[in-house]
């Protein structure tokens, strides 16, 4: 019997985690926007930071910079494109008050992916790498 009550308690200690935490931190939805805001300005300057330390790093090679360049203008466009895909204009108040927040999470999403795909011309690959075109070998 010990254990079955051990359990039991357990689950509803757990229960009481989920539904109690967010209760403790609780916030406006303003100030989740505000949030949700300033974690896609993070990143949006994380990115920033990882395509200037590309086109430095690769500063001599032109032929890639200006494709690295055309490749981050269409990515901007796509990213919009994106975000209207999934949040197409509706009448006002479709979405809900939500909408702000929803909208910049999914660009903080996008956004952390970008940095990933890009990453690699910094990170580099490993030597013998046969499909790694202008990425450097890591050194």
């Amino acid at each position: 019997m010990g254990g079955a009550f051990m359990k039991t308690t357990l689950r509803i200690l757990a229960i009481f985690t989920l539904f109690a935490a967010p209760l403790a931190q609780a916030q406006t939805q303003g100030e989740m926007n505000n949030e949700a805001a300033a974690d896609f300005k993070g990143a949006d300057k994380q990115l920033n930071s990882v395509y200037q330390e590309i086109l430095s790093d690769y500063a001599d090679d032109e032929v890639f910079i200006a494709s690295l360049k055309e490749a981050q203008r269409c990515w901007i466009a796509f990213r919009d494109a994106q975000l209207k895909m999934k949040f197409p204009d509706r009448e006002p108040g479709y979405y809900g008050s939500i909408l702000p927040l929803c909208e910049m999470m999914y660009l903080t999403e996008l956004t952390q992916d970008r940095i990933k795909a890009l990453q690699v011309w910094i990170d580099g690959v490993q030597e013998g790498d046969m499909c790694s075109g202008t990425v450097r070998v890591k050194q």
